[in-house]
């Protein structure tokens, strides 16, 4: 963080000479402007904490890792700015002074993390820096860990073997190739006279809990590191993430969820993004109020209760573009419904205004739910939110999946053809959305949105 901070300054102070040495000791520096700095080393050490880049990265991919130290850099750098915005630090606050120290603190961390990872790899792949484990379990899914560890030299493992009771697959574990080290009885007694730098524990949970607590706490006596693999449930789509609350470790299964920093972030760009927009479409929307008011009697806003991130009801906020009794009269027009699933839209539905077909083909009936997004109840991206009536017909658990996140004023649907799309596959892409998602993904989607709602597709 010094070196780059201290390149960073070269462009942002507009540097055009060579400074001698007398001149850049004759310099004059506030007693404040170090403390100010140190507290910035405080921060930075902290959020890196924070991201676990001071903890061993041997099992992560490169990219993984890669992409923490990015976060930690941005976020750093976040706090850099607000720093000088706070303390006034003139230099700091300069736009090419951020830029030149972002993009050199990444480059040279992530560069350097590369480097030593290759440096390891190479000494692993000649015998180097390597970590005996044994796998306590016979069972698939310890072979299919072992198989991972074997298929991957760089990381630097050796199974030294197995270790279990005789069963009934015990056969079909030999035939595999591996050898079985020792039994569960006499696994205390081979830890202590071997070499043994991790155990990983591969037993199942239900008939086999007391051995295995038996297996760590030999561990834990020991000193050794011990793994339990995440998927003992065989899940396929969660990820996992290890937490801790008051002394108690815990392994959380997020599946799909957006969560973390991330959430953060998406936050934060929510809010601002939202923000902008509802100061520049601020005049669209008092016409579009106007227009309302005049030419059919009625609220000009449309309030309707829908269900929001983990089925939270929430409400929702549109301009009012059918007539005031339109949901009374839903139940005698459900037979002309046109979309398959429980969701619900007519074409050439009698219930909507003149006014209301324009709002709608313009797609500036969405923009009071920028209020949504300010409060906090729904983002500019994600799944959109569904009224009660249609949650109540959800026929598949799968599809409930797309309440784990918050809603969206727009998505990979909207932008897709909307009501053109069968509801199945309509499910499928917002799937699709909670499984990929990251903030550029975000930002694609608000992209696509511009021409998709210019074209008018799928607009009803």
């Amino acid at each position: 963080m010094v070196f780059a901070f201290a390149l960073a300054t070269v462009p942002a102070l507009g540097v055009g000479r060579v400074v001698s040495v007398a001149e850049f000791f004759a310099l004059r520096v506030k007693v404040e402007n170090f403390v100010i700095f140190f507290g910035l080393l405080l921060l930075w050490h902290f959020l890196f904490s924070i991201f676990g880049l001071y903890t061993s990265h041997r099992l992560s991919g490169r990219w993984t890792e890669s992409a923490e130290i990015v976060k930690g850099t941005a976020l750093g750098g976040l706090g850099l700015w607000v720093a000088s915005a706070i303390f006034h630090l003139h230099m700091v606050s300069k736009v090419p002074f951020l830029i030149v120290f972002f993009v050199i603190s990444t480059g040279m961390l992530v560069s350097s993390r590369l480097t030593l990872r290759m440096v390891l790899e190479h000494a692993r792949l000649h015998g180097h820096n390597l970590r005996n484990v044994l796998i306590v379990g016979t069972n698939r899914r310890a072979v299919e860990f072992a198989a991972k560890l074997q298929a991957n030299p760089t990381l630097g493992y050796r199974v030294m073997g197995f270790a279990d009771q005789p069963w009934d697959g015990i056969d079909q574990f030999r035939r595999t190739g591996h050898s079985l080290a020792c039994d569960l009885e006499g696994l205390p007694e081979f830890l202590r006279k071997n070499v043994v730098d991790e155990v990983v524990i591969a037993l199942p949970i239900r008939s086999f809990h007391a051995d295995a607590c038996l297996v760590a706490a030999r561990c834990e006596e020991q000193g050794i590191i011990l793994r339990v693999p995440s998927n003992i449930f065989n899940l396929k789509l969660a990820h996992s993430g290890a937490e801790e609350l008051e002394g108690h470790s815990s392994i959380t299964h997020y599946t799909g969820a957006i969560g973390g920093w991330s959430v953060v972030m998406k936050r934060v760009l929510d809010f601002c993004l939202a923000l902008i927009a509802l100061i520049v479409v601020s005049p669209i929307m008092l016409l579009a109020a106007a227009a309302i008011k005049l030419t059919s009697p009625g609220p000009v806003f449309f309030k309707q209760r829908r269900i929001g991130q983990n089925k939270r009801k929430f409400t929702i906020y549109k301009f009012r573009s059918m007539t005031v009794d339109a949901e009374n009269k839903m139940r005698q027009l459900e037979h002309l419904n046109e979309l398959s699933g429980p969701v619900f839209k007519i074409k050439h539905d009698p219930r909507i205004t003149p006014v209301g077909r324009f709002l709608r083909k313009t797609s500036i009936d969405e923009l009071p739910q920028l209020i949504n997004v300010l409060k906090g109840d729904m983002s500019l991206v994600g799944p959109r939110p569904m009224s009660i009536r249609d949650f109540e017909l959800f026929s598949e658990d799968w599809h409930r999946r797309r309440f784990s996140v918050r809603p969206g004023i727009t998505c990979l649907w909207q932008v897709n053809g909307r009501n053109s799309i069968p509801f199945e596959k309509w499910m499928e892409l917002d799937m699709q959305y909670i499984d990929k998602w990251s903030l550029w993904l975000d930002l694609k989607i608000l992209a696509r949105t511009i021409p998709a709602v210019l074209k008018g597709l799928g607009a009803a």
